[in-house]
């Protein structure tokens, strides 16, 4: 007999003492367990329902809304659905959020760069916006920005004029409008135009890598964002008039608003998204080495150059991770919409809710549309914070 053999571990066997075994069966019986909650509470929230006479599902979408809107990117009427309500009300949203988003990233990181000055003045009064703004509530801060907007402004009648044809009254600000088939060939004009830059600036920096020339994008920009609408307008057949706001009445028609609501939603939001934006952009790049620093000065680069073409690319491996929250709370915060009565998705929806209600349909709508939209947004940033992370070799 071999003596290999006889010294072979007895084989293992499966049981209750085995730890592989234990963990299949605790998580068997957590997943068993939340089941049967989920399960129970959404019978007994049938049975509720069903008990009260109230109808659940989503046809309600197909029914006249009869309400109104008071600001829409799509044509509405009160005779309109109210699934085309809803989508007023997202694309509200998604205006205050894209606007949002764009002006606290370049107001935050003017005020993160100034925090980090060499001008005492400066870096003091950055200190004090932020520690102000940060430690004051979000929603004080849009009370106090629509009473300013609303209460220090006159009346149409006696609304300030600082242009022709510009209007500033506590109705919100009245400019003139371009009206006609030609502005939207003009608007996807622009679209394009914009759409190419981002390619020619790809395409320019994989050039720059290969050859070592720089692509002058300047220049070819310039061109495209006056070329294109342009050649959209004669497409067109050239229709397009400039519609000036009249006064009638006790208000303005005519022209495009800016209603006091999405203005002080807007302020709002990017004042105090500034203040933290301004901490991460400060904190990234404080995280850069100072030998950054002190190999640009050797090489006679100013320090604006130096902050821009060396600092701020290595800057943005520690600014994009923590910059994702700070979009994100910045587009959840948007429902705050509601207490200044800005027509977004919840304030719609809170009112759908209330003429059928469907307040668990509602609900789910609200949050998969912010889940909708956080995750897009989620996923663009992890894609981003990829393409500038380090590279392992």
């Amino acid at each position: 007999m071999n003596s290999t053999s006889s010294r072979r571990p007895p084989a293992r066997r499966l049981g209750w003492h085995d730890p592989g075994v234990r963990s299949a069966i605790y998580q068997v019986v957590a997943v068993g367990a939340v089941a049967l909650a989920v399960w129970f509470l959404i019978s007994n929230l049938l049975h509720n329902l069903s008990a009260r006479h109230i109808t659940t599902g989503f046809a309600f979408l197909h029914r006249e809304a009869g309400f109104d809107i008071g600001e829409t990117l799509l044509d509405y009427t009160p005779a309109s659905t109210y699934g085309r309500a809803i989508w007023v009300g997202v694309l509200n949203t998604l205006l205050v959020s894209a606007l949002g988003v764009v002006f606290s990233t370049l107001l935050g990181t003017l005020v993160g760069i100034g925090r980090l000055s060499r001008n005492w003045l400066i870096a003091k009064l950055a200190m004090v916006y932020v520690e102000a703004v940060r430690n004051v509530p979000l929603l004080l801060q849009l009370f106090f920005w629509y009473s300013i907007i609303t209460e220090s402004m006159p009346g149409p009648r006696q609304a300030h004029r600082p242009l022709p044809d510009v209007f500033l009254s506590n109705r919100g600000l009245k400019v003139p409008a371009l009206r006609g088939v030609s502005f939207d060939w003009m608007l996807l004009g622009l679209a394009a135009a914009l759409a190419g830059i981002v390619f020619l600036r790809f395409w320019g920096r994989r050039r720059q890598q290969a050859t070592g020339q720089p692509f002058a994008l300047g220049r070819w920009a310039l061109g495209l964002l006056l070329a294109l609408p342009c050649l959209g307008w004669l497409l067109s057949g050239r229709h397009l008039t400039l519609e000036a706001p009249v006064l009638k009445g006790f208000n303005f028609a005519g022209g495009w608003t800016l209603s006091p609501e999405l203005a002080a939603l807007l302020v709002g939001l990017v004042v105090y998204t500034t203040a933290f934006t301004a901490e991460v952009v400060r904190a990234g790049i404080q995280a850069v080495d100072a030998g950054q620093w002190e190999a640009a000065n050797s090489l006679g680069l100013r320090r604006g150059l130096v902050l821009r073409l060396v600092v701020l690319p290595q800057a943005l491996r520690v600014i994009v991770p923590p910059m994702t929250s700070q979009y994100l709370n910045l587009v959840k915060n948007s429902s705050l919409a509601v207490a200044i009565g800005y027509p977004d998705i919840v304030s719609i929806l809170d009112t759908m809710m209330n003429q059928t209600g469907q307040a668990i349909e509602g609900v789910l709508l609200i949050m998969a549309a912010y889940l909708t939209v956080s995750l897009t947004i989620a996923f663009f940033m992890n894609w981003y914070n990829r393409r500038v992370a380090l590279v392992e070799r």
